[in-house]
């Protein structure tokens, strides 16, 4: 029986953990961390969760919570782990950290973007990008987990293939992502009102968006080489879902074939990567409460350009999902566990 605590169990990321660790037998949750509902039942937040989570919501204090998990998630803004964990708690318990205080390596790229002290310098060297395609072996290792951001994921998956076999110019990538309003969290903002929203689309951060630094981090490695990338996020009228559509100019010489033998030897084996068929283009009503990752791309020979186009949950692959799934890594679980539930089709 794993013992998992949960910070942020109040937010849309730590309310999607819940649901998906009460459907296991395997899994036992032994807090409900929420600074904003301290005292109430995690049942009177949540009203689906009646008769399966009437836990008590207790203060976010992962020291204590570590004296008694062997696994803590924290789905946290931005600063808060990095202000709360040390070497005693990693050594009381593993760490599965959804925010992005571990993502990226360089200290200084992570200070500009997010405009924050880091707290805990001399622990990000040894935390692992928690991209399970990418870094399964890591993972296992591992007492402190990155969980990845939900537009990163969507984007480095969708491109990885490309740029580790050198089919595309590495310049000239341009990333448009879209995202349902629950990617900006559940706290009450102006941007997200339903007035807001509702039949309007609008890009946002161009230029500057936080997670640049992180997709730009994750390909340069598949690279090997430094990548610059222009990325425009966009916000959608909807409840959940990423739609990434990804343009890169070929290399003289790359076809089908090359392209078609570079995917598939990345994920032909991977569960919860699905390779689409020929001109097919991902969507995100087909991931929808599932914790895959569709991808699909079409060549455009007019301007000897690939498109490619990549769809995940956010709320899962994006994040709750994925942070179970490298749960189940860390404790040499069947990768699968607990992530059976297929795409809702309506």
């Amino acid at each position: 029986m794993i013992k998992a605590g949960i910070v942020g169990a109040t937010g849309y990321a730590g309310a999607e953990l819940i649901r998906l660790l009460l459907q296991r037998d395997d899994v036992k949750i032994v807090g409900f961390g929420s600074k904003s509902f301290v005292g109430e039942s995690y049942s009177q937040v949540f009203r689906s969760m009646y008769k399966y989570a009437d836990n008590i919501c207790v203060n976010d204090n992962v020291s204590e919570l570590s004296k008694k998990a062997d696994i803590i998630f924290t789905a946290t803004p931005q600063g808060f782990l990095a202000e709360n964990i040390d070497d005693e708690v990693l050594a009381n318990a593993k760490v599965i950290d959804l925010s992005a205080d571990f993502r990226i390596k360089d200290v200084d790229v992570y200070e500009k973007w997010y405009k924050l002290e880091h707290k805990a310098k001399g622990l990000i060297e040894g935390a692992v990008y928690g991209l399970p395609e990418l870094y399964r072996k890591e993972i296992k290792k591992a007492r402190l987990i990155a969980n990845p951001g939900c537009y990163p994921t969507c984007s480095i998956l969708s491109l990885y293939p490309l740029l580790k076999h050198k089919l595309i110019d590495e310049k000239s990538i341009i990333i448009d992502a879209k995202s349902g309003t629950s990617g900006a969290g559940r706290s009450a903002k102006v941007d997200n009102l339903f007035c807001e929203v509702n039949e309007n689309i609008k890009a946002y951060g161009i230029g500057s968006h936080r997670h640049t630094p992180e997709i730009e981090e994750q390909l340069s490695k598949a690279a090997g080489e430094d990548i610059v990338i222009s990325f425009t996020p966009h916000l959608v009228p909807m409840m959940r879902g990423i739609l990434v559509t990804a343009y890169a100019a070929l290399k003289l010489g790359i076809g089908e074939e090359d392209i078609k033998n570079a995917y598939e030897s990345e994920y032909a084996n991977e569960k919860f990567i699905r390779l689409l068929r020929k001109n097919e283009n991902a969507e995100t009503r087909f991931v929808r409460g599932s914790n895959f990752v569709d991808i699909g791309y079409v060549t455009d020979k007019r301007t000897n350009r690939i498109v490619v186009t990549g769809a995940i949950d956010n709320l899962i692959k994006g994040a709750a999902g994925q942070a179970v799934q490298n749960m189940n890594l860390m404790f040499g679980i069947d990768e699968e566990c607990g992530l059976k539930s297929l795409p809702m089709s309506i």
